[in-house]
């Protein structure tokens, strides 16, 4: 008893609070709770923990003190806020758009930094290089509402797009002032400088750039393991910003352009990729946002009229020239007005490069009045105003975003509800009877699958009948229940089926039918090559009696780490019944992968290709090919981390050639060292019924016009308006 006396005696509860179990448990609470009350005030979460952060801090109750701690995982917070907007960019959107986000990143530039300018001189009666430096921190802005973009599900959107680099391009213009200022203060501008910051950067910029993919696709091809992966690619992070403070220019640029180096490597599918999202959002973001609220001291604004007047006009001139440059991109680009807000919404908070020069600058001393007080750079009532500025604008940057956001997603959904539709209907098979190769054929199953659709992943073991062994039913078990933890690190959720039957052939073709499954993925062991019987009588047998969709998949790396897919056709392929299913799983995969398709096809089938990338446009190329006689030519162009897929067509099909039997000679011989993907399309004219899915498109004895006619409609069902 005297004990415990003794160790709650040691306690101290004393304001701010020491110990850092409490000061820990205090802050998980303040990030659980604070969301939740504020809600239901209609208070975004990002400034409910702004709010809480103000409250609690040592200008509030003085519950927590704004120390180091805080400061380093609020740190870890900002840099993994632009991380995730590097990270979640469509590229192939991103180059197609750069022209968009160059002009849109001068306009939040320029605009900002003229009415600044002109505010700092002419309102608040500041000199040039105080109004400069005033004008960049007003330039600069913070992703602070990206968050509530990512979660409404918005990201893919062009408006998105253009508005995270334009960001790059502002924050880095900004930061570049920042610099100069401070430089010409110091009475270091000259060639030296100029010639350091250039070289410098450019070092900076091919490292991370060059070096960094392929740091990570030699890591990830020898390490599977998804704690040492999540590691390596915070450390990557990390390593990045600090080569960007080496270079003279500030963190987050760094932490921005590593996630586009590293966005072909973390497939937004992956697992990684949900880890990754999960503990940004769930900690270190919210670190960041609770950090941001302690600076806030509303005591400053009793004090006199100076300080409130600045941070008027500071947050009026910013907010003014931020919807400006959002209004003059929605009229340049015809965007909507949800597409405006979001704009508006991500390029108004003030935050991270804003607070790295008003602190830069308030630490500029220039002098000494006449009374001895320090004359600086950027005196306290632009300090105290900056802190103002950043309360309000990210506190309208939320709701604008959120209000822009929910609107965006409800017109994407009315756009794509043809595309929900296929995707509740879409049910894929996957056979799993090893561990070694499980993973990767759920992690292709989950590539290849419509991105709304969580639960239409199937995984079956087959069990015999007359076993009397129950170590095989528990086998089984175990296998299924591993597979449904590895889809649910993907928030997937995997449906686990086993069956009993004496014939494998005769259990999945059952399991087939009754689950109405649209496509099937069968494994390929790295060690087994493919059967002098071309594939084996279990997968020909799985072929004559299942008309669906099937991919025959052997894996010698992982798929993040592929760069290029080359896609072999045979003549007629968009003749077969299931050509625009196949087609659409194939898109997925560059789609979620990042990774570039080649198509190897006649002209034709290419005309029939070409409409779809209209609907989706992905890096596509194209090469003529007909003659699968010249199979082998197409091992010239393969290099380093590409992958080949293979469409082929069951025996009498519109689109066989005998020299389909070739093929596993080919592989065994000339592809062992590579990824492969073998397809089987749905086709008519055998004995096996034509699946629901496909019996509302398949329509026989349709003239040319009428087949390409049905095609387009087929498409703009499947495939959506992007």
């Amino acid at each position: 008893m005297t004990y415990s006396f003794v160790l709650l005696a040691d306690l101290n509860f004393s304001l701010p609070w020491g110990n850092p179990v409490l000061i820990f448990s205090s802050i998980l609470f303040i990030i659980l709770f604070a969301p939740i009350i504020l809600n239901k005030f209609k208070i975004p979460q990002l400034i409910g923990l702004i709010i809480a952060g103000a409250v609690i801090g040592p200008n509030g109750i003085n519950l927590l003190e704004r120390d180091s701690s805080v400061v380093l995982f609020g740190t870890v917070g900002l840099l993994y806020i632009m991380f995730l907007a590097g990270l979640e960019i469509d590229l192939a959107d991103f180059k197609k758009n750069s022209k968009k986000s160059l002009i849109f990143g001068m306009l939040t530039f320029l605009i900002p930094m003229t009415l600044g300018t002109l505010a700092g001189l002419y309102v608040l009666n500041f000199p040039l290089n105080t109004s400069v430096l005033l004008a960049s921190m007003f330039a600069s802005h913070t992703l602070i509402a990206y968050p509530i973009i990512s979660k409404l599900g918005v990201t893919k959107n062009k408006a998105v797009n253009i508005t995270v680099g334009g960001t790059m391009i502002t924050d880095t213009l900004a930061l570049l002032v920042l610099a100069v200022i401070v430089g010409m203060t110091k009475g270091e501008i000259n060639s030296e400088f100029w010639i350091r910051l250039i070289v410098l950067f450019s070092i900076f910029a091919s490292v991370v750039w060059f070096v960094f993919p392929i740091l990570g696709r030699w890591f990830f091809t020898k390490n599977s393991d998804s704690i040492s992966q999540y590691i390596f690619v915070l450390g990557m992070v990390f390593l990045a910003a600090f080569l960007a403070e080496a270079a003279g220019i500030e963190a987050i640029i760094g932490a921005f352009l590593a996630g586009l180096a590293l966005n072909r490597l973390i497939p937004h599918t992956s697992a990684l990729m949900n880890r990754i999202e999960f503990v940004g959002n769930a900690l270190f973001i919210p670190f960041f946002l609770i950090g941001v609220g302690m600076l806030i001291d509303y005591r400053v604004f009793f004090i006199g009229w100076e300080t409130i007047t600045v941070a008027l006009i500071m947050t009026v001139v910013a907010t003014l020239a931020k919807f400006l440059a959002a209004f003059l991109t929605q009229k340049a680009f015809n965007f909507s007005v949800a597409q405006r807000n979001v704009i508006f919404g991500l390029s108004n908070a003030q935050a991270a490069a804003t607070l790295a020069a008003v602190l830069v600058g308030y630490n500029i001393i220039l002098g000494e009045s006449p009374d001895g007080q320090p004359i600086r750079l950027l005196g306290e009532s632009v300090l105290n105003g900056t802190i103002l500025m950043i309360l309000v604008t990210c506190t309208m940057a939320s709701f604008v975003a959120q209000k822009g956001a929910i609107a965006l997603a409800i017109e994407e959904e009315e756009n794509n509800e043809e595309e929900d539709t296929e995707a509740r209907q879409e049910k894929i098979l996957i056979p799993i009877n090893y561990p070694e190769n499980m993973e990767e054929l759920i992690n292709l199953g989950i590539t290849i699958k419509q991105k709304k659709s969580k639960n239409s992943l199937l995984a079956l073991n087959i069990v015999p009948s007359n076993a009397k062994d129950e170590s095989k039913e528990k086998a089984a078990k175990k296998l299924l229940e591993k597979a449904s933890v590895i889809a649910a690190g993907t928030d997937n959720i995997l449906t686990e089926l086993i069956r009993y039957d004496s014939d494998i052939i005769n259990g999945i073709t059952s399991v087939v039918k009754e689950n109405k499954a649209t496509d099937m993925i069968l494994g390929l062991h790295n060690q087994r090559d493919l059967s002098g019987s071309f594939l084996g009588q279990l997968t020909e047998g799985i072929l004559k009696n299942c008309n669906i969709t099937t991919f025959i998949y052997k894996n010698f790396q992982p798929l993040n780490t592929v760069n290029k897919y080359l896609v072999v056709l045979p003549p007629n392929a968009e003749k077969e019944m299931g050509f625009v299913f196949w087609l659409l799983r194939i898109w997925n995969i560059g789609s979620n992968t990042g990774a570039k398709l080649v198509f190897y096809a006649s002209g034709e089938t290419i005309g029939y290709i070409r409409q779809v990338q209209k609907r989706q446009d992905l890096p596509v190329d194209y090469v003529p090919f007909e003659d699968w006689e010249d199979f082998l030519i197409i091992s010239r162009d393969f290099k380093t981390n590409d992958a080949l897929i293979v469409v082929l067509s069951r025996k009498n099909g519109l689109s066989y050639d005998p020299i389909m039997k070739k093929v596993p000679k080919y592989l065994n011989k000339y592809y062992q060292t590579i990824n492969y993907i073998l397809i089987y399309p749905m086709q008519a004219g055998f004995d096996q019924e034509i699946p629901s899915h496909a019996e509302a498109i398949f329509t026989p004895f349709q003239t040319p016009a009428e087949h390409y006619a049905n095609f387009k409609t087929t498409v703009s069902k499947l495939f959506g308006n992007k």
